[in-house]
């Protein structure tokens, strides 16, 4: 059954009240952007804090993103029936109740359990923030205001992982949570004295709680089964082959999920996404070129970050501020491209200029990125790809809002969210595979190349563990050029310090020790066994080892310097083929875009025009 129009009325409120109340969504919407930035600096210290393995160490991410997921369209519907400062107030006191229990947690099991429950609140967060502009601004204006919430973002990347490191090295990691109560209970303040209830539904609700349930029937195993999908596993990864079992389960429940959740809103009276809307051509179109768009903007951001530290050779203890450049070009561009839509009143041609800048960033990046690139002039490009992303953020939710009547903008602004975010999940798992299967395919034959010269016992330093495609905030490898420098350093001076104990002083434990090693020289070994050879014999057999030892040195320490150059190398061209693949990403979002139509801008929140379509 197709939803039918509700009576609505539209709010009134006074400059001070929409002020308090933009104020409030502002604040509402740092907590949880600053959250996201500040807990990933604090990963590790939690990690040896609590002694958690590997094996879990990815569900203090996973748990939080997928309610965080989940949750979107259900707060969408709920705030439109029952008014966005409700909806509001529940979903920062569930964040802050989770940042408490977080910051008391004891185990990895309960830091987990509380993150998901953080995802919760942060859901209801980013979704009713969202509304709330929509209803305090109409259409033809609203472009001027979104870039705030561009601002706020950019303000979290910077601060975030600042305030994290601080707070980690000089109190401890528990503050990384509870710093949220103190600036959520301010937007509580703002929340609960000054802002309108803002419902423009004048119906009695009626909930669709089979609706939600089979919607997470559908998004859980989905999201689980993206996040946990792995092309090879390393030794105490979490994670599944894509064609395990449990990959596959959960793809059926998926889809069994989705079929339940399509078959129940036709029939509801209230449905949580009401499938009439797709008959709405803007609603339809807008939100499929949010789904394909959002699959490549994470593919811009996730990989940079190793290419930052790992190949141009900046500090892993700033690696959360590598994207910095690109966050302020998202934020240009997001404000440029609001106020220009409320300047000429259409939002279709600045889509399209935005696809356009982004697939050239693209080209660039995947043609032009070598070993030898500066941080001068990747920062230039991240610049340029920031700009190309910057518009594709509100002008579809904007062009999406305007379509639909405004006592449905809560489920409009979760839908175009939600549709984003599971592009982002999908494209992250797909792209992430395959710059994990190019990565290694490049670096297995490069590394072998470098250390064919070398004796197995150190060949066995060069070798790589964790996966090149996960962990928080990006992939993680454990070869460190000079820490391998210096374990090389100090086995050969132990081989000296044996060699002159075995022949200068003859101790007998050190002639043993050599004579049992297999890769001892054999004039040394005659040597060490002619236990009474002359001081002039074992002086020159100790010179002749030395000048050995120096020389294996040599080539061990430019052995590491090549397997570098190797890892560079693997990982440029693995992340050179993730933006060649995003080309097309971005030009099959530009396909879409061209079918959404151009509907004038409403000047007030009245309903939408009737050619939807």
């Amino acid at each position: 059954m197709a939803a039918q129009p509700t009576p609505f009325k539209t709010p009134e409120l006074t400059p001070q009240e929409r002020l308090f109340t933009l104020l409030g969504t502002l604040l509402g919407l740092l907590l949880a952007a600053l959250d996201q930035t500040i807990v990933a600096t604090a990963g590790p210290a939690i990690q040896r804090d609590l002694s958690i393995e590997p094996s879990l160490y990815v569900w203090i991410t996973t748990a939080y993103l997928v309610t965080s997921t989940v949750f979107v369209p259900i707060y969408g519907k709920l705030s439109d029936l029952y008014g966005r400062k409700p909806v509001l107030i529940a979903a920062i006191s569930i964040f802050l109740l989770g940042s408490l229990l977080c910051g008391l947690a004891q185990s990895a099991v309960q830091l987990i359990l509380f993150r998901a429950l953080q995802g919760l609140g942060s859901a209801g967060l980013f979704t009713t923030a969202f509304a709330i502009i929509a209803d305090i601004f109409p259409p033809a204006v609203r472009g001027r205001y979104t870039g705030l919430f561009g601002a706020v973002f950019g303000l979290s990347s910077v601060v975030g992982p600042l305030v994290g490191g601080f707070l980690t090295d000089n109190i401890s990691w528990h503050w990384v949570f509870f710093v949220n109560l103190p600036v959520g209970a301010v937007a509580l303040a703002f929340i609960v004295l000054r802002m309108p209830l803002l419902r423009l539904s004048e119906r009695r609700p009626v909930i669709d709680y089979l609706g939600a349930a089979w919607l997470l029937v559908f998004t859980v195993p989905l999201l689980l089964a993206l996040s946990l999908g792995k092309t090879q596993l390393s030794p105490g990864e979490t994670g599944y082959l894509w064609g395990s079992w449990q990959i596959l389960g959960m793809f059926a429940l998926a889809l069994a999920g989705l079929a339940g959740f399509l078959l129940t809103e036709r029939r509801v009276k209230e449905p949580i996404l009401p499938l009439s809307l797709f008959a709405n051509r803007t609603f339809a179109v807008g939100n499929a070129a949010s789904f394909v768009l959002g699959a490549g903007f994470l593919a811009a951001i996730v990989f940079l970050p190793l290419f930052m530290v790992i190949v141009v050779g900046l500090s892993a203890t700033s690696s959360g501020l590598t994207v910095t450049p690109l966050t302020f070009g998202i934020v240009f561009g997001n404000v440029i491209s609001g106020q220009l839509v409320s300047r000429i009143g259409r939002y279709k041609p600045l889509m399209l200029a935005g696809i356009v800048l982004l697939a050239t960033a693209f080209t660039i990046m995947g043609f032009t990125l070598t070993p030898d690139s500066s941080q001068a002039e990747v920062t230039l490009k991240m610049i340029l790809m920031g700009l190309g992303l910057g518009p594709a953020i509100p002008l579809y939710t904007l062009a999406i809002q305007n379509a639909v009547p405004p006592q449905m903008t809560g489920v409009a602004s979760s839908s175009a969210l939600f549709f984003r975010s599971m592009g982002s999940t999908i494209g992250v798992a797909v792209l992430g595979s395959i710059f994990a299967n190019t990565f290694s395919a490049e670096l297995t034959p490069r590394v072998q190349a470098a250390t064919a010269d070398l004796p197995p016992a150190l060949r066995a330093q060069f070798q790589f563990s964790g996966n090149a495609a996960g962990g928080e905030g990006g992939a993680q490898l454990s070869f460190d050029a000079e820490k391998v420098k210096a374990q090389i350093a100090r086995r050969f001076e132990e081989q000296e310090r044996a060699l002159r104990a075995a022949l200068e002083a003859g101790d007998p434990q050190a002639v043993q020790k050599l004579l049992a090693d297999p890769s001892t020289p054999e004039e040394l070994r005659r040597a060490l066994e002619a236990g009474n050879a002359g001081a002039e014999v074992r002086a020159a057999v100790l010179a002749g080892a030395t000048r050995g030892l120096e020389q294996a040195r040599q080539s061990a320490l430019a052995t590491v310097d090549r397997v570098e150059a190797a890892l560079k190398q693997a990982l440029t061209t693995a992340i050179r083929q993730v933006y060649q693949i995003g080309i097309v990403i971005v030009l099959l979002g530009l396909a879409v875009t061209l079918f959404i139509p151009e509907l004038p801008l409403r000047r007030s929140n009245a309903p939408a025009p009737a050619a939807a379509d």
